[in-house]
């Protein structure tokens, strides 16, 4: 029996196969199947702050009756029918979790700002959830705005948050920032606990015959997994932040490279998706087969061993494969 057991954010894992967040999770009894078939931990579905927005513009319409201020502002946001579960359901899912399975859950924010997170990010951690995982889905089309303004806002949001709560935190990133090593570092030192690469930014697509633009979802392909690979090998053991992988995960074979890479967790949904919840199972198998021919007894004593730091020339870790590449040679 092979010795799968990880930490992430000072939370003991059983397996570093995790669940991210996706509308799986909805459903508690898709929770207890994920732990039945070898799920680490489970990061439930985002939690929108549109949802959180809405529902405060709500009844700030109600106590004002003679403006119409708020109503207008409803205007801005999505309707509720296309949020499946509203604020108070989110916290009866973590509390219904808890009481059924003994791994870890993650609850998910997703916004752009603190406004009305603080608040919740307090109702989950009473709710029961283990830990937070803030998605920060920000794209920056104001022209005006400069990259220390982003960096700041991203800085802004994880020391309030971390402050409100005592459950450990991670922040979701996007691979865009111009310094990604010192962004990172300065997230941990705002307070994250866990740093999640690498965000999917959802692109638009354009319907040239309607000439709307279209909302497609695509599943992770195997093939993203280069950047965050890159990034994980980059960071581990230059942060006291845990690192966890997300995108691209198919098969035991990337959840194994991200480990060796350095990640302390491995994130998937999109497989899941494809086939089904059971897929985990198949997934941590792998990882065990690949550990017996290796005569690897824990993952402790593999990861990060393809890590920067554990190459013999760090300073050429990407520049000599890059010559490599360019060059034809293998």
């Amino acid at each position: 029996m092979k010795d799968l057991t990880s930490t992430y954010m000072g939370l003991r894992l059983r397996s570093p196969i995790v669940v991210s967040a996706c509308p799986l999770s909805e459903q508690v009894d898709n929770i207890v199947q994920m732990e039945d078939v070898g799920a680490g931990a489970a990061v439930l579905f985002s939690l929108f702050e549109e949802q959180l927005r809405q529902e405060m513009a709500a009844y700030e319409s109600v106590l004002d009756a003679t403006s119409n201020t708020f109503a207008e502002a409803l205007d801005y946001f999505p309707g509720l029918e296309d949020y499946h579960v509203g604020p108070d359901q989110y916290l009866e899912i973590i509390r219904q979790a808890k009481a059924r399975v003994d791994i870890p859950i993650i609850a998910s924010l997703n916004g752009i700002t603190d406004a009305g997170w603080i608040d919740y990010a307090q109702q989950m951690e009473t709710a029961g959830a283990d830990g937070i995982e803030l998605n920060v889905f920000y794209i920056p089309a104001d022209l005006a705005l400069t990259g220390t303004e982003v960096e700041a806002r991203y800085l802004d949001i994880v020391s309030r948050i971390k402050t409100s709560v005592s459950v450990p935190v991670a922040i979701k990133l996007n691979p865009y920032f111009s310094a990604m090593g010192n962004m990172a570092r300065r997230l941990a030192d705002a307070g994250a606990d866990g740093l999640v690469l690498f965000n999917r930014f959802y692109q638009p697509d354009f319907d040239i015959r309607a000439l709307k633009v279209l909302s497609n979802l695509e599943y992770s392909h195997v093939n993203e997994i280069r950047l965050p690979l890159l990034w994980i090998s980059v960071l581990y053991g230059k942060t006291h932040a845990s690192l966890a992988a997300t995108t691209g995960v198919q098969s035991a074979t990337e959840a194994i490279k991200y480990l060796l890479a350095g990640a302390d967790a491995v994130m998937t949904a999109s497989s899941l998706y494809q086939h089904g919840i059971n897929h985990l199972a198949t997934i941590t198998q792998g990882m065990e087969e690949w550990m017996e021919m290796l005569d690897f007894q824990s993952v402790s004593q593999f990861k990060g061993v393809m890590s920067q730091q554990n190459t013999i020339d760090p300073s050429a870790f990407e520049r000599a494969n890059y010559i490599r590449i360019l060059g034809g040679r293998k």
